[in-house]
């Protein structure tokens, strides 16, 4: 089935927010080393970026200014932050981290190539090099749309994936849910929670890839169940009405449950040689509860490391890291100085 991917389907809103990513970011970073080179200006790389910079520890931020949640309006179950505009939340991040001496630049780290020492070499697009103690990796993922018109560009609007982000903006009105797997049937049980006028649009999936519990618990919910490939969308005046199936029959809804598939950008860890592992929805890194790969050096946090990291899973994750790395940096430059005589 063809896709689309939301970095390249973005427009309008979603592109601005995304453009605004690193704005005010330095041109290009200092010359030297590092301690720290964080690969991604993402909410888990600023909140690594913050306790690293209180932590006086010499951090660069590389920013590539296309973060996830960015068709979004809004970010929902922070705590303090319920219902912030994702870039007002990523600039307020980088103030406050630039407030401790982090530089962030905006660019793409195209190499990392790991030395003698265990340390690490880092080629940025621009052309430009630094050398890094440690690496942090929060590149992320992309969300890969299904194919159907209108529903890349309508995403983060009335085309929504997580009903725990925006089930309650859009609650009690008529819920679509588009099969993309027989996985796509916990989605449609989950937003009944939402609403209780709920149809689920099988598209592209069989009828008989659905198991007899599938079909019991969606009759037990009130779903209703359509079969037959999904054409387009009809919007009027700016919204979504409904949604056209290929027979040309169309069902009156407005509000349309997606379940995009996530690449996970893992690009820099397959070079270093990380260990990766297959899940549903996707190939991660394998780490240990602080984030740690099975590089020595090499941290991964948020979407870098996982599907499921919502915005306040990825601050916690990228403050675990970046704690954990500093403690090791610390006992790693104590042990030396014993090394060299000096304790």
């Amino acid at each position: 089935m063809e896709v689309v991917t939301m970095t390249e389907a973005m427009t309008g809103t979603a592109a601005e927010t995304a453009g605004g990513t690193a704005a005010g970011a330095a041109a290009g970073p200092s010359a030297g080393t590092y301690e720290v080179v964080v690969v991604g200006g993402g909410t888990a790389g600023l909140s690594a970026a913050l306790v690293l910079g209180r932590a006086r520890r010499r951090t660069l931020v590389v920013d590539e200014g296309e973060p996830r949640n960015a068709p979004a309006a809004h970010m929902q179950g922070y705590l303090t932050r319920d219902g912030m505009p994702p870039a007002a939340f990523l600039a307020e991040g980088r103030r406050e981290v630039e407030g401790y001496g982090v530089e962030i630049v905006r660019g793409r780290v195209t190499d990392v190539v790991r030395d003698g020492a265990g340390e690490f070499d880092v080629t940025l697009g621009s052309g430009d090099r630094v050398h890094a103690r440690r690496l942090i990796v929060t590149t992320g993922l992309a969300d890969e749309m299904p194919s159907v018109p209108g529903v890349a560009e309508r995403f983060g609007r009335d085309v929504l994936h997580c009903p725990y982000c925006h089930g309650w903006e859009v609650r009690d009105q008529a819920f679509g849910v588009l099969a993309a797997t027989p996985m796509s049937v916990h989605q449609a049980l989950m937003v009944g929670q939402w609403s209780k006028d709920v149809t689920f649009f099988l598209h592209t999936v069989a009828e008989d890839e659905l198991s007899d519990e599938d079909l019991r618990r969606l009759a037990a919910a009130g779903v209703a169940v359509v079969p037959g490939e999904v054409a387009d969308l009809v919007v009027e005046d700016g919204r979504l009405t409904g949604v056209r199936l290929a027979d040309g029959t169309t069902h009156d809804r407005s509000v349309l449950f997606v379940a995009p598939r996530p690449v996970p950008r893992t690009g820099l860890l397959e070079r270093l040689g990380a260990e990766l592992r297959e899940t549903p929805f996707g190939s991660y890194p394998v780490v240990d509860p602080t984030g740690l790969t099975s590089v020595p050096g090499v941290w991964a946090a948020g979407n870098a490391a996982g599907f499921a990291e919502q915005v306040v899973n990825a601050a916690s994750a990228g403050y675990r890291a970046a704690a954990t790395l500093n403690g090791e940096l610390l006992f790693a430059d104590l042990d030396a100085a014993i090394a060299r005589g000096q304790g």
